[in-house]
């Protein structure tokens, strides 16, 4: 089974029920013209289009085709996941986007849900956790910054969020946020090409050396676009960790625990973080729909040579254990 563990889907229904009122949120507002639709929170500035691919299985479907795709595990999509409103508005939205993500996936057996959780407020994202997993939700998206624009994830009021996950061995899938907080990201499609991988770098660094993968081991965290610049700075960090004796805990003790996609497009650098990782820690992933993801996503496992088993567990034999898929929307590639 070939799995595409990194994408994203806003199923339509979703943004039909807040068009036609049918389901409505104090502080979300929903930007409607043609065919276009931006989402705004708790008086923001509103999201970018959701593009159709984003909202659209059939175009979803075809593609995976054509890449001989079996499974898709989607999460949502970052931009909605609505950390700017107040917890409890937080909460009925982020389970409002599960639900609509349950029933969505139900009919699309080829998609494996990820749902999103309040970040917001540790204890209420612990019992959404808890919730969406039971309704057959294979893990959960989170974003590093649980404010939408800023936070840490190591914030002690998350706690309560990171024993629930460990306690119910749950997937977490951490993703960047759009906006990093530095103006000189502003040009060149910088946000996407640099600040993301800055992002991840930035939080899952102090997840490190505040030492959350080692306390709370239950939980299997996969991170983004081959963890940012983690695999390559791990020495420095391990440097950093050394100069300050029992200051910080030990961050290659927890960066073994983690998996990482292969959204990097550079065979070489899936070489290099492969041999940071081990091959039974990487999946295969595309980021789809996004510009910035990888179109040929199987292309760059087979072009990096790995071993025939290694190759296998990067496409899809890991993924499948992890996330524990069925094979649902198998299509008899392999």
């Amino acid at each position: 089974m070939i799995v595409d563990v990194h994408a994203h889907y806003i199923p339509q229904k979703m943004l039909d029920d807040l068009a036609s009122g049918r389901a409505s949120f104090p502080n979300v507002e929903l930007m409607h013209e043609g065919g276009a639709f931006k989402l705004g929170f708790a008086g923001g500035a509103l999201t970018r289009p959701v593009m159709p691919k984003l909202r659209e299985t059939d175009l979803r479907k075809s593609w995976m085709d054509d890449n001989n795709i079996d499974m898709q595990v989607t999460g949502g999509w970052l931009d909605s996941f609505g950390y700017e409103l107040a917890p409890e508005e937080g909460e009925a939205w982020s389970r409002f986007l599960n639900d609509h993500l349950t029933e969505a996936t139900q009919t699309d057996k080829f998609l494996a849900p990820l749902g999103s959780v309040p970040l917001q407020d540790g204890a209420r994202a612990a019992t959404v956790l808890e919730d969406v997993l039971k309704a057959g939700h294979k893990g959960v998206m989170i974003g590093t910054q649980p404010h939408g624009s800023s936070g840490n994830l190591d914030d002690p009021s998350l706690d309560p969020f990171w024993e629930a996950a460990s306690a119910l061995e749950a997937v977490l899938y951490i993703h960047p946020m759009f906006g990093c907080g530095d103006p000189r990201l502003a040009d060149f499609g910088m946000i996407n090409a640099v600040g993301r991988g800055l992002d991840t770098t930035t939080a899952v660094a102090r997840l490190l050396f505040t030492g959350h993968f080692i306390k709370y081991p239950g939980m299997k965290i996969v991170l983004s676009h081959g963890g940012g610049a983690l695999p390559f700075m791990l020495g420095r960090l391990q440097h950093n960790a050394n100069i300050h004796p029992g200051e910080f805990a030990d961050p290659t003790e927890g960066f073994r625990q983690l998996y990482f996609d292969t959204v990097l497009t550079d065979p070489e650098a899936l070489k290099f973080t492969q041999g940071k990782t081990g091959s039974d820690k990487l999946m295969m992933g595309s980021d789809y729909p996004f510009p910035i993801g990888d179109k040929e996503p199987c292309k760059i496992v087979h072009d990096a040579g790995f071993s025939k088993i290694d190759t296998s567990a990067i496409l899809g034999d890991t993924a499948a254990t992890l996330f524990q898929l069925d094979g649902g929307g198998c299509s008899g590639h392999h």
